[in-house]
């Protein structure tokens, strides 16, 4: 259990130090993103960084409780599907590497497209998925929240 507790700090402390560090790097970047897209771009990496953990609890600060998540293979879940899914033991994500996302915002709303690469195990087998995904984003009370999240798997 205290195992279990000390992965959820970090990913805490992972989520606080990604939100402090952003803005940073993007001022490094040609064009600067604004204070919101720079916060929603370090909300896709903590989501990464949380399904490698199978952290549920950091999970849920990222997700709305209406969300829908369509997977690669058509599969289609609400929020607790989703968090399952993450959860099962049958699967382990041992690396997710997110390349290429763009936010467009829309006022409370923003639109994260971009590609990944997750490698990890399913049912005791290897596997390497690319993928190209769009996430929506709705600022909630300060907080930004992704509602529906898509996937679709790139051929090799």
């Amino acid at each position: 259990m205290q195992a279990k507790e000390g992965v959820e700090m970090r990913t805490v402390l992972f989520l606080f130090l990604l939100l402090l560090m952003v803005p940073r790097a993007n001022a490094q970047a040609a064009a600067p993103a604004s204070a919101d897209e720079s916060r929603i771009l370090t909300l896709e990496l903590a989501w990464n960084q949380a399904v490698q953990e199978k952290n549920a609890k950091a999970l849920e600060m990222l997700i709305a409780p209406e969300m829908v998540y369509v997977e690669y293979d058509g599969t289609v879940m609400n929020r607790a599907g989703y968090l399952a899914s993450v959860a099962a033991r049958s699967v382990h994500a041992e690396q997710i590497l997110s390349e290429a996302m763009t936010v467009h915002l829309y006022g409370a709303v923003a639109v994260v497209t971009g590609v990944y690469r997750e490698t990890g195990a399913k049912g005791g087998k290897p596997y390497l998925h690319r993928e190209r995904f769009t996430d929506t984003w709705v600022r909630q009370g300060g907080s930004w929240l992704c509602v529906a999240s898509q996937s679709t798997l790139i051929a090799k």
